[in-house]
């Protein structure tokens, strides 16, 4: 097992230095199926030996119970790591299927004294806006946000599944750190504006989900075939039915650049996922959950692969050709809104 440590890059214009690569943790407990508990948590562990120093969860990750199984890590290790967590998501657990968006000053306060008490901290070092809801405008919410960091219950604010201009009113409010979307050889929504706008702002960028949810793996094709009953991509329409088989034989330019080049098919994914940083000219982090010290090496390992240019181009088409929209429902996402 590896401990060489990965590099480390700034967080926005004025924040910590983290790890190149952060560690997605809502898996470890949370939407894809059975954990192995005793090995996750040693998974957090190695993490932050290798480098890795941004923790992302969530409060809607399993009612909270996800920013208590983190607790006793970032209890332990509280000076060292840069914790993220979000609000916006609201679900009720005696309701499966209600949902909504919340972005209000009430919601938010309620929310972060929620995640602070889970958490076991007096502060959280980023925290996000976990989806919009159109219907308040954005410079409230952030204003309301701002206040938390004047306060110090919050170091630093981010945002997830904006528009370009959204980010901008948000930044023109209060410095955003951090702009978290899905960004991977599938999803490529974010590039045509809020990638650009973060590199004007100085924005570091966090790509969720680099791996396609472990599609791009090659770790599993039909998800309602071949996962567990209680993970969450059973649900996704990229993963089922025609569309499954469609997408899996998008994988075959990874599959050959792999082979080629003796790593997996993981690592040629995210390594195109970090070089998005030089393409697009800013600081990208992106934060792939596993919780597997094995998976945690590799993907970590993908930080030191470099594609070539005509790798690159092998790996252009990729995107247009995907089958399926990334959520069943979109509107939980920016699409349509730029």
């Amino acid at each position: 097992m590896s401990n060489e440590k990965i590099a480390a890059v700034e967080l926005g214009t004025d924040g910590p230095l983290v790890g190149v690569q952060g560690l997605g943790c809502m898996g470890m407990s949370y939407a894809y199926g059975p954990t192995d508990e005793a090995e996750a948590r040693a998974t957090l562990e190695h993490a932050l030996e290798r480098g890795v120093t941004l923790f992302d969860t969530a409060d809607v990750y399993g009612h909270g119970r996800n920013e208590e199984f983190i607790a006793p890590f970032v209890a332990a290790h509280r000076d060292e790591i840069t914790l993220a967590t979000k609000f916006a998501i609201e679900r009720r657990e005696d309701e499966p299927e209600f949902q909504q968006i919340r972005n209000d000053r009430p919601y938010l306060r309620q929310s972060v004294e929620g995640s602070l008490r889970r958490l076991g901290v007096d502060h959280i070092d980023l925290y996000y806006m976990h989806r919009r809801n159109v219907e308040v405008p954005i410079e409230e919410s952030v204003g309301a946000m701002a206040e938390l960091v004047a306060e110090g219950k919050v170091r630093h604010l981010g945002l997830s599944e904006v528009t370009s201009s959204e980010l901008r009113a948000a930044h023109a409010v209060h410095p955003i750190a951090a702009l978290q979307s899905e960004w991977s050889l599938f999803s490529r929504d974010c590039e045509g504006g809020p990638a650009l706008v973060a590199a004007e702002l100085g924005i570091t960028f966090v790509p969720y989900s680099p791996l396609g949810r472990g599609f791009l793996t090659g770790s599993f094709v039909h998800a309602d075939q071949e996962l567990t009953t209680d993970d969450w991509r059973r649900t996704q329409p990229r993963f089922t039915g025609d569309n499954a088989a469609v997408n899996a034989a998008l994988l075959a330019p990874l599959r050959a650049i792999a082979e080629a080049r003796g790593v997996t098919l993981a690592q040629v994914a995210l390594a195109w996922v970090h070089q998005r940083a030089e393409v697009h000219g800013l600081t990208v982090v992106p934060i792939p959950g596993t919780r597997k010290r094995t998976r945690l090496d590799e993907n970590l390992d993908a930080t030191r692969v470099v594609l070539t240019a005509d790798e690159l181009a092998l790996l252009e088409p990729i995107a247009d050709q995907v089958a399926g929209a990334r959520y069943p429902d979109m509107s939980f996402s920016a699409a349509g809104r730029e």
